[in-house]
């Protein structure tokens, strides 16, 4: 189901007030952070899109359980964060449509939501290790891609495996507000200014936090 932030009901929107053109996306959100809401603003003015999902993963096959919040404590902290951009909706959809890999929950979302213009987004740290992603080359086929640029991993996501073997689908930033209108495959790397923070930081923060440990991160 697509759970809206402001306090909505969380049913399914009916089909005539489905929006035309929205970004995917992905994660565990553990938890949700400042920079899923700045990509997703990004986003939704560089791409000029209706609307940003959040595609809550019950559980990442990338990252490990044992400091895993939660899936329904992620989703209402998703929820709560979000709250303040209406034009982001929090989601819960892998969790019905039975998915764990981001190659198999593109296609069902496009069946179940035919008359929408979907574009992936992702941070360029994903774009570096997406090779390893089951059956990677399919999202690529499902639906156009925007990567937007993280500090320090601008060179290696340009110059990766998948950056190389989708080279002629690339899309230029100056086209980019056209980008859910292409056909798959097709791609941009965006560059603006994005937030460094991740998940993981955040939750090894608050655990120095609640030991006293000193903060040694750079």
């Amino acid at each position: 189901m697509i759970a809206p932030v402001n306090g909505g009901s969380g049913r399914r929107p009916g089909r005539s007030r489905l929006p035309k053109r929205v970004g995917l996306l992905g994660g565990s959100f553990n938890p949700a952070h400042s920079g899923h809401l700045l990509i997703s603003q990004l986003a939704l003015e560089i791409l000029a899109l209706d609307q940003v999902w959040w595609l809550v993963s019950p559980q990442n096959p990338m990252k490990l359980t044992h400091d895993m919040a939660p899936f329904s404590v992620r989703i209402a902290h998703a929820t709560d964060f979000a709250a303040s951009e209406p034009r982001i909706l929090v989601s819960d959809m892998e969790l019905h449509l039975g998915t764990q890999y981001t190659a198999d929950s593109l296609p069902k979302i496009q069946a179940r939501f035919g008359g929408i213009r979907f574009v992936w987004i992702m941070g360029a740290d994903n774009l570096v290790q997406i090779h390893r992603w089951r059956q990677w080359t399919r999202i690529f086929k499902s639906m156009p891609v925007a990567v937007f640029d993280r500090p320090t991993y601008s060179f290696r996501a340009k110059s990766g495996i998948a950056a190389r073997r989708f080279a002629a689908n690339r899309v230029s930033q100056t086209r980019a507000a056209g980008l859910a209108d292409q056909p798959a495959p097709a791609w941009a790397f965006l560059s603006a200014a994005t937030d460094t923070k991740s998940a993981t930081a955040i939750r090894k923060e608050k655990m120095g936090l609640r030991s006293g440990a000193t903060d040694h991160r750079a």
